[in-house]
């Protein structure tokens, strides 16, 4: 019996630090993002620093902060109103293969967003 105890320890000990290495992976690369309830994509290409992300043809570019392996900061270069100027939160909620799922909103706002990013390369 204990020897079982030990074996699902190990397990679950296991797959807990291989999500976190999962999570590691989604700091840099290219990304196609689905918001939760519309149609809205977009793409991503994302470094340790910086994310250009491109929707309905138009290019944004964002200093990314990473505040921990499961939430980083994004604030628009060159804003050009005071939304463009509020950090947007996102944190990522969960991890499946080459995906999370998260949810993001404006520091300070009630505005909500969930959505799920698929790592592409």
């Amino acid at each position: 019996m204990r020897v079982v105890f030990y074996i699902i320890i190990c397990l679950v000990s296991i797959s807990c630090g291989k999500q976190s290495n999962n999570v590691t992976n989604f700091r840099t690369g290219t990304f196609e993002t689905f918001l939760e309830d519309t149609n809205v994509t977009s793409t991503a290409i994302r470094n340790d620093s910086i994310q250009i992300e491109t929707y309905d043809g138009v290019e944004h570019i964002f200093a990314i902060k990473w505040n921990s392996n499961f939430e980083y900061e994004l604030l628009k270069i060159n804003p050009k109103n005071q939304l463009d100027s509020t950090p947007f939160i996102v944190k990522i909620t969960g991890v499946k293969d080459n995906s999370y799922t998260f949810k993001a909103h404006y520091k300070g706002s009630n505005f909500k967003q969930k959505g799920r990013a698929v790592k592409t390369n």
